[in-house]
């Protein structure tokens, strides 16, 4: 059985069919939401933003409380 080896052009090229093709600035990133635009994703940024200021409220007030140790 002989092995197939894959040519470098043809896996390079990949994404250059596609019918949707991925943004360039989130492609090769960890985590592409965060570099995404537009009007659904600016949204939920913000929706993020005030999820994790409303959580950071809530810890500094149970610090206050004494339920959570500092």
């Amino acid at each position: 059985m002989a092995e197939e080896k894959i040519e470098p052009s043809k896996t390079d090229k990949t994404n250059q069919d596609a019918a949707i093709k991925s943004d360039p600035g989130t492609v090769d990133t960890t985590d592409p939401q965060e570099h995404m635009r537009g009007p659904l994703s600016s949204l939920m940024h913000k929706i993020e933003k005030a999820a994790e200021e409303n959580d950071a409220k809530d810890i500094q007030i149970k610090k206050e409380e004494g339920k959570i140790p500092e």
